[in-house]
């Protein structure tokens, strides 16, 4: 053993320029790992201090016990709590004080007249709580509202609006109220909570602009007296509480705000993190085992010396782990330094584009550690498992060869095998996807793709080298020639040398069919249900955003240019006991701006009573027109529907719809979420959009949009989406790169002298160059060509998959600009691969060439 490791040792010392990609691989996907790691600790802690600073002098939070919860939400809905039990707890032995929460959306215009938020975080107002420690915002310039229009709004809220104490502005609560900011606050020391915008108001304006009726608020706080502990305070409060409302303390509140905030976005992006982390692993583990693969075959004739002078096979394969395991180890750590660095630089990034991310020191835990030193390693040594393998088996024989280069991979039981696997594919693929609806099928047949393309590719090499260069005969000549028989000479090097950058490829080609056609399904969906010319509209993501004015409908349909404005409202019921989304609007409007689909019953009747729903929601709830459906809202008051209508098509108008009459006595803070405008005939598209703008401008000045411009706008999520995978894979398609170069390297360092030879026989050093880099991209072809063809596949499986775990009918579409833009990228990224090994090539020395053995 202690042979071994001298003798790996030795080679470490004598050949570091061989492991310097090996190293770059393991340390950037290793960064990455430990970087997700750290940065998802560092936000469950940061989330953690936010909301205990939020809570921290609140001992407890008086609430409705019961909320509904809606298919998608993590978040329930409850009823607010009256306010007249605050006196009722005032008189509780150990209460110091208690102060009634109101709290519902509203959304601040700046000084340029834009709103301020909305895309993403909350966007919040409120009463301001006079008591200090039950409010979590502290008064840091100026006073706190005292009389109607007066608002304390945060600092970093103020900052981004460009307002300062003694502006005046408007807050959208939907309805437009004009405000005026006499106070700045701080949150915890903060401008702010994060990304979220803040509005507090005096008590009376709250429960105007905020709730259905004024003695309602969202929760009540508590603080306890001396020597009263939180469960103390909730034990006593709780037998003098109303029925249907419950005291928890203020550590479960935040400990419950935490929980949403992981469930709702915070698990969905380290997520998506590690999944990344693990391409870029998995690309990592292609470049390893290449370069190990390179080396062992280099080293065959030194190999079989040491077996013939009397080194036993363990010996020499316990030496190359050796070797391997110098190079994780080492490459590991400096990859968790690595990414400690990345998650600093991510923690201070975000904030500066709008993410939600509140502020914080990193935190490092010993399994955010321990995790990517032990993955590194276990990569790295997995990869280098069986070149080594392949080391210990060499003959002492080999030693009188000349060369030892692996030619090996295209075989007739690897062709078989692979195309075996393919038909397995493509089989429990289709089943999944077309046969029998089911997800795991069909991601168990995407993966079974991915192994296939794997086992195929060295057979598949010989084959697309020949016809992807064929070109480079006649363009490039003997040049050209010589750098397609190059490419062809070691299948399975070709193709390991090629599937790292496939797997990006093929990543990079999924998101992207999978993002158009999200896109055009969104297309499609407005296209064929909204038969309105102009929609008003608002953030189609995130919670931010106040909504529109229930009454902006109302203005727009008096306009004369104007045939139909309908405006959608939603609301929240339990339906037989599931939570349910509710489309509140006018029905008879709907039908005439909205393709439903073909129509059982009426819409014209529903009245206070009247209930239509979606055909597949009648089916599962086995419901048909005139029988009845009992419907719970969150003020906790159960009431009998007759279905009167049923639609064909959900998409834009929802599964479930009730009157405007039907849904006041139930709700809370009254909003629309989408107002759709049909003009009359002979009003230009123009015209009509400015006469709307000019009706909506009173009412906070909300976005007007043609259809397609209201189509774009939905999708704008999606693009968001694309850039941020595109940054990520970025890493995985460098870590491809960067195997594509220690590739040709290496393989240079082998045809040391052949290379030699071909300067003597009059090759210029531009044409050895040429040669080089056109053999990287060959490689970077192959790879491209193959991520291509499997990310479409695996992209039409995902949509496929999408469509039928889903009511709406989701569109397949491949986009040709895009796809072309990412084939270029794999096809230059393997021509800036090929320049470092080029000039290396070009510099030999002929006569040291020729002499190297």
């Amino acid at each position: 053993m202690n042979a071994s490791v001298r003798l790996s040792a030795s080679s470490l010392r004598t050949h570091k320029r061989r492991f310097a990609g090996t190293f770059l691989a393991v340390f950037l996907g290793v960064a990455f790992l430990a970087g997700t790691l750290v940065m998802g600790d560092t936000l469950r802690a940061s989330f953690d201090t936010m909301f205990g600073n939020a809570t921290s002098g609140t001992d407890a939070v008086v609430r409705s016990a019961d909320a509904i919860t809606t298919p998608g939400e993590s978040e329930g809905v409850r009823e607010p709590v009256a306010t007249d039990v605050v006196g009722t707890i005032e008189k509780v032995p150990g209460v110091a004080a208690a102060a009634p929460n109101i709290q519902g959306a509203g959304q601040l215009i700046g000084r340029n007249g834009d709103p301020i938020g909305g895309q993403g975080p909350p966007t919040l107002a409120g009463n301001w709580i006079t008591d200090p420690e039950l409010n979590a915002y502290q008064l840091a310039e100026g006073h706190a509202p005292r009389g109607p229009g007066e608002v304390v709004i945060d600092r970093g809220t103020a900052e981004r609006g460009d307002l300062k104490v003694g502006d005046t502005t408007t807050l959208r609560t939907p309805d437009p109220v004009e405000v005026t900011v006499v106070g700045l606050a701080t949150f915890g020391g903060e401008d702010g909570m994060a990304q979220v915008t803040f509005t507090g108001m005096t008590r009376a304006d709250a429960e105007k602009y905020l709730t259905a009726a004024p003695g309602e608020a969202a929760t009540i706080q508590v603080r306890a007296g001396p020597g009263v502990s939180q469960q103390e305070l909730v034990d006593a409060l709780t037998p003098v509480l109303p029925e249907g409302v419950e005291a928890i303390t203020g550590q479960e509140s935040a400990e419950e705000n935490t929980d949403m905030i992981s469930s709702q976005f915070l698990s969905v992006f380290t997520t998506l993190l590690l999944v990344f982390s693990g391409v870029a692993l998995l690309v990592a583990t292609f470049s390893i085992h290449n370069t190990f693969a390179i080396v062992v075959a280099q080293r065959t004739r030194e190999n079989a010396l040491l077996r013939a002078l009397g080194a036993s096979r363990r010996q020499v394969t316990v030496a190359t782990l050796v070797e391997a395991s110098a190079v994780a180890v080492i490459a590991s750590a400096a990859g968790l330094a690595g990414g400690i660095g990345l998650a600093a630089g991510l923690q201070a990034l975000f904030p500066a584009i709008g993410f939600p991310f509140p502020d914080g020191d990193l935190v490092i835990s010993a399994l955010s550690m321990a995790l990517p030193l032990a993955v590194g390693v276990v990569v790295c040594l997995g990869s280098a498992l069986l070149p080594a393998l392949r080391a210990g088996r060499t003959a002492p024989l080999a030693a009188l060869r000349e060369t030892a280069v692996d030619t090996s991979g295209a075989s007739r039981t690897r062709a078989v095998t692979g195309l075996a696997l393919i038909a397995l594919a493509l089989g429990v693929t289709l089943t999944g996807v077309l046969a029998s609806p089911s997800i795991w099928l069909a991601a168990t047949g995407a993966v079974l793709a991915l192994i296939a393309f794997v086992v195929l590719g060295p057979v598949a090499s010989t084959t697309a080298v020949r016809v992807l260069g064929g070109p480079l005969d006649r363009l490039r000549g003997v040049t050209g020639g010589l750098a397609r028989r190059n490419a062809l000479r070691s299948p399975k090097r070709t193709a390991a040398t090629a599937s790292a950058l496939m797997i990006g490829v093929a990543v990079v080609s999924l998101f992207t069919v999978f993002g158009a056609s999200l896109k055009a399904t969104m297309d499609q969906t407005v296209a064929r249900s909204f038969a309105g010319d102009v929609a008003i509209s608002t953030p189609s993501f995130g919670a931010g955003g106040s909504g529109l004015s229930p009454r902006l409908a109302d203005a727009v349909q008096r306009l004369p240019e104007v045939d139909t404005a309908v405006g959608l409202g939603r609301g929240v019921a339990e339906v037989d006991g599931k939570g349910r989304a509710l489309t509140v609007t006018d029905p008879v409007a709907l039908e005439r701006t909205f393709d439903l689909g073909e129509i059982r019953g009426s819409m014209n009747g529903l009245g206070a009573d009247g209930i239509a729903i979606t055909e597949n929601e009648a089916d599962k709830q086995h419901l048909r027109t005139g029988d009845k459906a009992r419907l719970t809202f969150t003020d906790g008051r159960t009431q009998t529907f007759t279905v009167r209508a049923v639609y064909g098509r959900s998409e834009l108008a929802g599964d479930y719809v009730i009157t405007r009459d039907a849904w006041a006595p139930h709700r809370t803070q009254d909003a629309d979420t989408l107002v759709a405008v049909s003009f009359k005939d002979g009003i230009g598209t123009d015209d009509g959009k400015a006469a709307v703008e000019k009706a909506a401008a009173s009412y906070g000045n909300p976005e007007v949009q043609t259809r397609d411009e209201y189509a774009q706008s939905a999708a704008g999520g999606i693009d968001m989406m694309l850039t941020l995978v595109y940054a990520l894979l970025a890493l995985a398609v460098l870590i491809a790169l960067l195997g594509i170069a220690n590739t040709l390297t290496l393989a240079i360092h082998e045809r040391t002298r052949e290379l030699g030879l071909l300067r003597a026989v009059g090759q210029t050093r531009s044409q050895l160059r040429a040669m080089v880099r056109w053999e990287s991209i060959l490689v970077a072809a192959f790879g491209t060509v193959g991520g291509l063809a499997l990310g479409a596949f695996l992209g039409w499986v995902l949509v496929e998959a999408s469509d039928g775990a889903s009511d709406s009918a989701f569109a397949f579409v491949m986009p040709p600009l895009q796809l072309t833009v990412v084939a270029l990228v794999g096809l230059t990224a393997g021509a800036l691969a090929g320049l470092r090994p080029a000039r290396r090539a070009a510099r030999l020395d002929v006569l040291r060439a020729i002499a190297t053995e």
